[in-house]
């Protein structure tokens, strides 16, 4: 699987995935430590990567305009956690996942828990 890892996780997330025969690049690779969330979006769009983050905004961005890619993997309450630690989390729970993240998903992801929501995110009915 594709992989561009957002700038709040540390690099060493794409190494650990690339050392588990993943194609993982962090944003720093592509010079986009600084930039808005949109641009993350659209490089992974263009890439069809899976963004990696721990920003919920991707989640609220890909809501509003109704996109139905990038996928996003959202890793939650990893405060004080090793990038090893995020990467054996991403790993364990891939596989259980990775159908959604082909056909568009936003996946929430825990050290013991996650959460699917296929993309496009549609609005409650009213």
């Amino acid at each position: 699987m594709r992989f561009l890892i957002d700038n709040n996780l540390s690099p060493t997330v794409a190494a650990g995935l690339q050392a588990a025969g993943h194609d993982a690049a962090h944003v720093r690779d592509y010079g986009l430590a600084a930039a808005r969330d949109e641009a993350v979006l659209a490089r992974a769009r263009a890439e069809q990567r899976v963004l990696v983050s721990a920003d919920t905004d991707f989640g609220t961005l890909l809501a509003a305009t109704g996109a139905c890619e990038p996928s996003v993997m959202l890793v939650r309450r990893i405060s004080g956690r090793r990038a090893a630690q995020i990467v054996a989390i991403l790993l364990a729970n891939l596989d259980a996942v990775a159908a959604d993240l082909e056909r568009g998903a936003i996946v929430v992801v825990g050290e013991d828990w996650l959460r699917v929501r296929p993309l496009p995110v549609l609005p409650p009915p009213s």
